[in-house]
Protein backbone atom coordinates (compact mmCIF):
# COMPACT_ATOMS: atom_id res chain seq x y z
CA UNK A 1 0.00 0.00 0.00
CA UNK A 2 1.61 3.47 -1.14
CA UNK A 3 1.04 6.50 0.82
CA UNK A 4 -0.65 9.16 -1.05
CA UNK A 5 1.15 12.38 -1.02
CA UNK A 6 -0.68 15.23 -0.15
CA UNK A 7 -0.19 18.36 -2.20
CA UNK A 8 1.96 20.95 -0.41
CA UNK A 9 0.80 24.62 0.03
CA UNK A 10 2.77 27.05 0.22
CA UNK A 11 1.89 29.83 3.20
CA UNK A 12 2.42 32.83 4.79
CA UNK A 13 2.50 33.62 8.51
CA UNK A 14 0.83 36.94 9.91
CA UNK A 15 0.32 38.78 12.85
CA UNK A 16 -3.32 39.72 12.25
CA UNK A 17 -4.29 43.02 13.98
CA UNK A 18 -7.50 45.68 13.52
CA UNK A 19 -7.30 49.35 12.65
CA UNK A 20 -10.06 51.04 12.29
CA UNK A 21 -12.42 48.45 11.91
CA UNK A 22 -10.29 46.63 9.35
CA UNK A 23 -7.42 43.74 9.67
CA UNK A 24 -3.92 44.34 8.75
CA UNK A 25 -1.65 41.56 8.62
CA UNK A 26 2.30 41.56 9.02
CA UNK A 27 5.08 39.31 8.32
CA UNK A 28 5.71 36.98 11.87
CA UNK A 29 9.25 37.05 11.59
CA UNK A 30 9.08 40.79 12.10
CA UNK A 31 7.36 40.27 15.29
CA UNK A 32 9.47 40.80 18.09
CA UNK A 33 6.66 40.82 20.91
CA UNK A 34 3.33 42.08 21.53
CA UNK A 35 2.64 44.19 24.60
CA UNK A 36 -0.11 46.05 26.78
CA UNK A 37 -0.42 50.04 26.49
CA UNK A 38 2.22 51.00 28.71
CA UNK A 39 3.46 55.07 29.63
CA UNK A 40 4.96 56.49 26.97
CA UNK A 41 7.14 59.32 26.81
CA UNK A 42 6.95 62.32 24.56
CA UNK A 43 10.13 63.52 22.69
CA UNK A 44 9.56 66.99 21.56
CA UNK A 45 9.91 67.51 17.48
CA UNK A 46 9.27 64.36 16.22
CA UNK A 47 6.67 64.13 13.77
CA UNK A 48 3.02 63.92 14.93
CA UNK A 49 3.03 59.54 14.15
CA UNK A 50 5.26 59.37 16.79
CA UNK A 51 4.07 59.06 20.03
CA UNK A 52 7.39 58.39 21.97
CA UNK A 53 9.72 56.01 22.96
CA UNK A 54 8.94 53.15 26.27
CA UNK A 55 12.04 51.87 27.80
CA UNK A 56 11.66 48.23 27.19
CA UNK A 57 13.73 45.95 29.33
CA UNK A 58 16.46 48.61 29.28
CA UNK A 59 15.92 48.96 24.93
CA UNK A 60 14.88 52.27 24.31
CA UNK A 61 11.91 51.77 21.69
CA UNK A 62 10.57 54.33 19.58
CA UNK A 63 6.36 54.11 19.44
CA UNK A 64 4.50 54.73 16.26
CA UNK A 65 0.50 55.51 16.42
CA UNK A 66 -0.21 53.43 13.30
CA UNK A 67 -3.71 55.35 12.95
CA UNK A 68 -1.88 58.25 12.48
CA UNK A 69 0.47 57.29 9.91
CA UNK A 70 -2.50 56.26 8.00
CA UNK A 71 -4.47 58.78 8.46
CA UNK A 72 -7.02 57.22 10.06
CA UNK A 73 -9.03 58.61 12.53
CA UNK A 74 -7.68 58.78 16.04
CA UNK A 75 -9.78 57.31 18.78
CA UNK A 76 -9.09 56.99 22.59
CA UNK A 77 -7.17 53.98 23.39
CA UNK A 78 -9.03 51.03 25.28
CA UNK A 79 -7.87 47.74 26.98
CA UNK A 80 -7.54 45.66 24.13
CA UNK A 81 -5.27 48.54 22.67
CA UNK A 82 -1.65 47.11 21.69
CA UNK A 83 1.69 47.69 20.96
CA UNK A 84 3.12 45.20 18.55
CA UNK A 85 6.94 45.56 18.40
CA UNK A 86 8.48 44.94 15.69
CA UNK A 87 12.38 44.42 14.47
CA UNK A 88 13.47 45.01 11.20
CA UNK A 89 16.62 46.54 9.17
CA UNK A 90 18.85 46.67 12.62
CA UNK A 91 15.71 49.07 14.07
CA UNK A 92 13.03 48.14 16.86
CA UNK A 93 9.78 50.21 16.35
CA UNK A 94 6.34 49.72 18.26
CA UNK A 95 3.13 50.67 16.53
CA UNK A 96 -0.40 51.16 18.25
CA UNK A 97 -3.15 49.40 17.22
CA UNK A 98 -6.28 48.78 18.06
CA UNK A 99 -6.07 45.08 19.27
CA UNK A 100 -4.37 41.82 18.21
CA UNK A 101 -6.30 38.81 16.67
CA UNK A 102 -3.87 36.81 16.47
CA UNK A 103 -1.60 34.70 14.11
CA UNK A 104 -3.06 33.17 10.78
CA UNK A 105 -2.11 31.49 8.14
CA UNK A 106 -3.15 32.71 4.71
CA UNK A 107 -2.13 30.28 1.91
CA UNK A 108 0.28 31.93 -0.96
CA UNK A 109 -3.31 30.56 -3.47
CA UNK A 110 -5.53 33.33 -1.04
CA UNK A 111 -2.73 35.95 -1.81
CA UNK A 112 -3.47 38.74 -4.52
CA UNK A 113 -1.52 41.67 -4.86
CA UNK A 114 -3.32 44.89 -4.46
CA UNK A 115 -5.24 46.31 -6.92
CA UNK A 116 -3.98 48.80 -10.08
CA UNK A 117 -7.01 51.02 -9.14
CA UNK A 118 -5.46 52.38 -5.36
CA UNK A 119 -3.68 55.32 -6.71
CA UNK A 120 -2.85 57.13 -3.64
CA UNK A 121 0.27 57.95 -2.88
CA UNK A 122 0.71 55.47 0.03
CA UNK A 123 -0.30 52.24 -2.30
CA UNK A 124 3.66 50.80 -1.24
CA UNK A 125 1.96 50.32 2.14
CA UNK A 126 0.07 47.55 0.88
CA UNK A 127 2.10 44.32 -0.20
CA UNK A 128 -1.12 42.31 -1.00
CA UNK A 129 -4.46 41.29 0.14
CA UNK A 130 -5.36 38.07 1.63
CA UNK A 131 -8.05 36.09 2.34
CA UNK A 132 -8.93 34.35 5.46
CA UNK A 133 -11.78 32.69 6.28
CA UNK A 134 -14.44 35.22 4.41
CA UNK A 135 -12.44 38.10 5.77
CA UNK A 136 -10.17 40.43 3.72
CA UNK A 137 -6.53 41.11 5.30
CA UNK A 138 -4.70 44.30 3.88
CA UNK A 139 -0.88 43.19 4.06
CA UNK A 140 1.42 46.26 5.04
CA UNK A 141 4.89 46.45 4.11
CA UNK A 142 5.70 47.69 7.44
CA UNK A 143 8.87 48.94 6.23
CA UNK A 144 7.57 50.88 3.69
CA UNK A 145 4.61 52.20 6.71
CA UNK A 146 7.13 53.08 8.88
CA UNK A 147 10.04 54.92 6.71
CA UNK A 148 9.47 57.94 8.03
CA UNK A 149 12.05 61.08 8.81
CA UNK A 150 12.36 61.31 12.58
CA UNK A 151 12.04 57.28 13.80
CA UNK A 152 15.72 57.16 12.55
CA UNK A 153 16.78 59.61 15.13
CA UNK A 154 14.94 58.30 18.22
CA UNK A 155 15.68 55.09 17.55
CA UNK A 156 19.31 55.78 17.15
Amino acid sequence: MSAIAEPVTSEQQLVAFHLAGETYGVDIALINEIIRMSEITAIPRTPTEVEGIINLRGKIVPIVDLRKRMELPVVPKTSATRIIVLAFDEHIVGIIVDRVEGVVRIADSDIEPPSQLITCRDQDYVRAVGKNEGQLVILLNIQKVLRIEGIEAVAA
